[in-house]
């Protein structure tokens, strides 16, 4: 049910975009096209009023009449479809009846029948060249550590505490996951008619997808990283081969760095695959390979292409790959071609998330070479598009009503030279509604995280709420974006935050010359490495009347040693462990700085982040309360560092609470006389 389901009382149409319109936003995800072009399955991802929570299901398309059909998840979530080789079955996983279970649709007669019946979520489905197999991966739990037991003599009808808790991983928690369980992620394979899966894969690390075919039914390509050490060393894995029959794996590549992402040719003479050579460097882009199907002739497509491919599918007649890619803080899809040339075949994807206004979106590919992929515009989440090799056009409008009663921001590209060294900054200002040439507003700084990231013009939910309260938001891609080369993004190796200060604020002087921004009335936000750089402004200047950090990094030596990720933020982004170099640490961290700070400074997390974890946030609130300035400390139950902004409640709530600590601090603050 959405909010506009429930009616209001008032005499017209609120035109402002509100935190209860999340509730009637829908995008489109996973755009699946048939092979013969005829049919596009994918996941439309609604708000539900009544859970609070984003609800997933199936829809088909007609590519010629875009007629659109419900196919699965009235009843519990349907998500992940993938099409059999000849295209008279849909493979997916709905929680219907239960949890997640792996389902098949008959395509001609409508007949739904469950696969299985599996104690944990299968994954990177795949359909065996002759359709009677389905292959996919999934959790197999296992007993995990044990030290010594509990009494044994329990008396009858007694309420013992819960039995200790031993952890002996590495990483023992991730975010959105919580606490990891004991077990490892193996390859299945289940008959498409039904039956007994069958274990492919063994062994005390993870095997999972994607995972790509032989033409002949014989084998599969998968990536992992089966070495021994497999735990510290954080982006290694390898090309394998498993031979179905005799369960044999083969390594097919060897080298220090990831190989991910495996893709037969359409005639099993070559293996595509992404990966790259392991220089310890915060980024890296992503190069496209081919190698033959036993690991010989490993060729780099993309050596000399700047950019990072991602999604990679073979065209029919294997001559060529296509590929996803973000350019300036676009996302298109290229044709790489063997020989290494590159063209761009669709552009205008998006998809990378409502509440902010990041790169992404997904494609897949007919044999006929049509395109189905997710796109929209500034103002449109992102729907279902098709091209046939010209124009794209829309074959949803999933937020027509909206789109016709609200009136929404503008969004304009600006650029400016960084004062550092001239650099050129990009970003997008996002004007209030009816906002008028020449009018000067508010400005809101929104800074995205990664760091190794981008913003471009896609919808944001976050951006249009903050402008239909009369600012304006700059959006910008500070060096360390992704999208404008590898070296653009490697200006903040091992020096972050740093200069990307200098970039931002620069951009921000650029809008206030443009006219628009009100330079007495500047507000800065921003999350995970927005909100590393929120707390690092709030440090540097006091330009700002008001800042809003969410979910930050706020002290490196505890951000390396809680987070989820142990083995990795400390050697790649450090340059090091917190006690090999404390000065560089503490050098980087925003809290090195809070004895500057005099900004009103709110400081938002989940509670169950483990990402940038509970204590960061906390340590900052502290040391502002401390140091006397105006700070509250706001959790959002329930939320990970990923699922931030994943309830619509929450969501909007989050965005209030932060224009309303703007609202109170919009004539500054000065330190009263007595605590200075």
């Amino acid at each position: 049910m959405s909010g506009a389901a429930i009616g209001s009382m008032r005499s017209g149409p609120e035109r402002r975009f509100t935190g209860a319109d999340l509730f009637d936003l829908a995008v489109a995800s996973d755009p699946q096209i048939s092979p013969d072009g005829r049919r596009i399955a994918y996941v439309r991802r609604s708000n539900d009023i009544m859970t609070d929570r984003q609800v997933s299901s199936v829809w088909l398309i007609d590519t010629d009449t875009g007629a659109e059909v419900p196919l699965a998840g009235s009843d519990g979530d349907a998500f992940n479809p993938r099409w059999s080789p000849n295209g008279d079955r849909l493979a997916y996983v709905s929680t219907e009846n239960g949890g997640p279970q792996l389902w098949v649709r008959f395509m001609e007669g409508g007949e739904t029948v469950r696969l299985t019946g599996l104690p944990t979520s299968p994954s990177s489905l795949a359909w065996s060249p002759d359709g009677r197999s389905i292959a996919y991966s999934m959790l197999v739990k296992d007993d995990g550590p044990t030290l010594g037991s509990a009494p044994s003599r329990k008396p009858e009808g007694a309420e013992w505490a819960e039995p200790l808790e031993i952890r002996d991983l590495l990483t023992y928690r991730a975010d959105g996951q919580g606490y990891i369980e004991a077990g490892f992620e193996k390859i299945f394979l289940v008959p498409a008619t039904g039956g007994a899966p069958r274990q492919l894969t063994y062994g005390r690390y993870h095997d999972g997808g994607p995972l790509s075919w032989a033409p002949d039914g014989s084998k599969l390509y998968f990536g992992a990283n089966r070495s021994p050490d497999w735990e510290s060393d954080p982006v290694e894995s390898e090309i394998h081969v498993l031979d179905v029959a005799s369960g044999g794996i083969t390594r097919l590549t060897d080298r220090d760095g990831p190989d991910s992402h495996p893709a037969a040719s359409p005639d099993g003479r070559l293996i595509a695959y992404l990966g790259f050579d392991d220089a310890r460097r915060a980024y890296e882009n992503d190069d496209l390979y081919v190698m033959n199907h036993d690991g010989s002739n490993a060729r780099n497509l993309t050596s000399d292409w700047d950019f990072s491919p991602a999604g990679i599918i073979w065209d029919a007649d294997g001559r060529a790959i296509y590929a996803q890619y973000d350019v300036s803080g676009e996302t298109r899809v290229a044709r790489i071609a063997l020989d290494g040339s590159v063209r761009d075949v669709a552009s205008g994807l998006s998809g990378g998330g409502l509440d902010r206004p990041y790169t992404g979106g997904s494609f897949s590919v007919s044999k006929d070479d049509a395109i189905a992929f997710t796109g929209g515009t500034a103002t449109r989440p992102a729907e279902v598009r098709i091209t046939r090799g010209g124009d794209a056009r829309y074959l949803t409008d999933l937020n027509r009503s909206l789109r016709s009663v609200k009136a929404l921001g503008e969004v304009r590209r600006i650029a400016a030279r960084s004062s550092l060294d001239g650099l050129e900054i990009e970003g997008w200002l996002t004007l209030p509604p009816g906002y008028r040439e020449g009018e000067q507003v508010p400005l809101i700084l929104e800074i995205h995280g990664g760091p190794f990231a981008a913003y471009g013009p896609h919808f944001s939910t976050d951006n249009q709420l903050y402008a239909a309260a009369g600012y304006a938001v700059l959006s910008a891609n500070p060096r360390g974006s992704t999208s404008y080369g590898e070296a653009f993004a490697n200006q903040i190796d091992k020096a972050y935050p740093g200069n990307d200060y200098l970039d931002l604020v620069s951009i921000v002087d650029h809008a206030i010359a443009l006219g628009i921004a009100d330079p007495d009335q500047l507000f800065v936000t921003g999350g995970s490495g927005g909100g590393v750089l929120t707390s690092w402004i709030v440090g540097k200047t006091n330009r700002f009347k008001a800042a809003a950090t969410q979910k930050p990094v706020i002290n490196w030596t505890t951000q390396a040693l809680t987070a989820d990720n142990p083995a990795f933020f400390g050697p790649y982004w450090i340059g090091s462990l917190p006690w090999e170099d404390p000065e560089t640490y503490w050098r980087l961290s925003p809290l090195s700085l809070v004895g500057n700070v005099e900004t009103p400074t709110l400081v938002v997390v989940g509670s169950e982040d483990y990402r940038t974890p509970v204590s960061e946030s906390e340590q900052y609130y502290t040391a502002l309360r401390l140091r006397g300035v105006p700070t509250a400390l706001v959790k959002v139950p329930g939320a990970s560092h990923g699922g931030f902004a994943a309830r619509p409640s929450q969501s909007a709530a989050k965005a209030s609470a932060i224009l309303a600590w703007f609202e109170r601090y919009r004539s500054g603050w000065i330190r009263p006389a007595a605590n200075r």
